[in-house]
């Protein structure tokens, strides 16, 4: 007995030790196939060369812009003009006789005052002088269409890292402001914060004016109320399009509505094919469930794409590659759900004589409703996203937007504008859908 328990208890010490070593191979296995993914990681996605790709100067200018507007002061030298607008826009240009009151002169002795000793002037010939703080005086000139760009402390044809210089064109960008010098015309950027002309642009008789004097003041615009002409021209402003962004903001919500309640109609008749317990024949089963899996195995953006290309641009197709989609992935679920329902109700339902579509109606459908209901709202919350992304290549809703804001590579206040609308319609699409949830469900 002695022996027989000394081995039974060396048998566990050996078999604990054994344990024990394992456990911690692998707690030294793990962290070192972490590590060595991550070298490879490194290396593969060339980590070292991004970093030194990065232009840091470029994301100071992109943030700058989204937070921030532009005042440009631009002197064409084929108009023969000195023009003043904000973001350089046609349709942010002063009026005749309306100019910065921190530019003076004309087009041949204009002085640009940036502020902090920043000044610059455009002076006859073409020439463009830029006096800086601490380094002196810049001149540019035009040399036989050539731009000469002259630096204090540096030989001629030599400038600062800070400058990019170069024969057509010369920018020089400071804390305040940025000078850009090519051979048709100068231009001077300067940053204010905040984004200007939102509410109404400069030829509205409401700019500058404050709500009190919209509510209480004397009527601005003899053929309007002050509270209908600031409405009108609100939605009506041409620089940030409120009406038109609105109504994309619609198409996007409507979209991821019509993609997910059409997926859901059309999966919910189909996951009865796919459910063991509806569907006794293996090869019916079989192929409905082989097409979810395509269906759902397919990106969303891989169907727009398809789409797009058969029916053409449009909300509509957008809708359609959402509820392709999502036909698949409700297929699954629901199959699921219809999988793991309670078959003494459905019983009890045949009991009292009820036909087939009867049980289904009043013997499934209430045990499966909360998640059907569960997955649709989440699903129709989650798409109200993927529509933006979905509207870009399509050519719909606020997508569409966002990607012409970004492609000409200006306008980070209008994307700014339109991000803050996807958040606060995403927000508004989760508290709504979070609420009909609870109202449905909870009763």
């Amino acid at each position: 007995m002695t022996a027989t328990a000394d081995f039974t208890a060396g048998t566990a010490r050996d078999q604990a030790h054994a344990l024990i070593g394992r456990k911690r191979r692998v707690a030294l296995l793990v962290p070192a196939a972490i590590l060595a993914y991550l070298v490879y990681v490194f290396f593969a996605f060339d980590v070292a060369g991004l970093a030194e790709r990065a232009r840091l100067d470029n994301a100071r200018i992109l943030v700058a812009d989204s937070y921030s507007h532009k005042i440009h002061v631009t002197r064409d030298g084929r108009a023969s003009d000195l023009a003043f607008a904000v973001e350089g826009e046609t349709k942010g240009r002063y009026p005749e006789g309306m100019r910065p009151d921190w530019v003076e002169g004309g087009i041949d002795d204009a002085v640009i005052d940036l502020g902090d000793g920043h000044v610059i002037r455009f002076l006859p010939d073409r020439r463009v002088t830029y006096d800086l703080p601490g380094q002196g005086q810049i001149d540019i000139n035009r040399v036989n269409d050539v731009i000469v760009a002259s630096f204090p402390g540096f030989a001629p044809g030599d400038s600062p890292d800070w400058a990019n210089v170069s024969d057509a064109r010369v920018t020089i960008t400071t804390e305040a402001g940025r000078l850009t010098v090519t051979r048709s015309k100068d231009e001077v950027f300067r940053y204010f914060f905040g984004w200007e002309l939102f509410w109404f642009t400069l030829d509205s008789p409401y700019h500058n004016v404050g709500v009190w004097t919209l509510l209480t003041g004397p009527q601005l615009d003899p053929l309007r109320s002050n509270i209908i002409g600031a409405y009108q021209d609100f939605m009506g402003n041409q620089m940030w399009r409120h009406a038109d962004v609105f109504w994309a903001i619609g198409e996007t919500i409507l979209m991821a509505f019509l993609g997910t309640f059409g997926g859901a109609l059309i999966a919910l008749p189909l996951a009865f094919l796919a459910a063991k317990n509806f569907a006794p024949l293996v090869w019916v089963r079989f192929a409905v469930r082989r097409v979810f899996d395509f269906v759902r195995g397919v990106d969303g953006l891989i169907w727009t794409i398809i789409l797009s290309r058969a029916f053409g641009p449009g909300p509509l197709t957008g809708a359609l590659a959402i509820l392709v989609t999502d036909t698949g992935s409700f297929g699954k679920s629901f199959s699921e759900a219809l999988e793991n329902v309670d078959e003494k109700q459905v019983e009890g339902m045949k009991s009292t004589g009820a036909n087939a579509v009867q049980r289904y109606r009043f013997g499934v459908i209430p045990q499966v409703t909360p998640v059907l209901l569960s997955q649709v709202l989440y699903y129709f919350e989650s798409n109200t996203r993927s529509a933006t992304i979905i509207g870009a290549i399509t050519g719909g809703g606020i997508g569409l937007f966002i990607t012409q804001a970004m492609q000409t590579q200006k306008d980070w206040e209008e994307v700014s504008y339109y991000i803050v609308l996807i958040v606060m319609m995403v927000m508004a699409m989760d508290s709504f859908s979070g609420w009909l949830r609870r109202k449905l469900i909870k009763g």
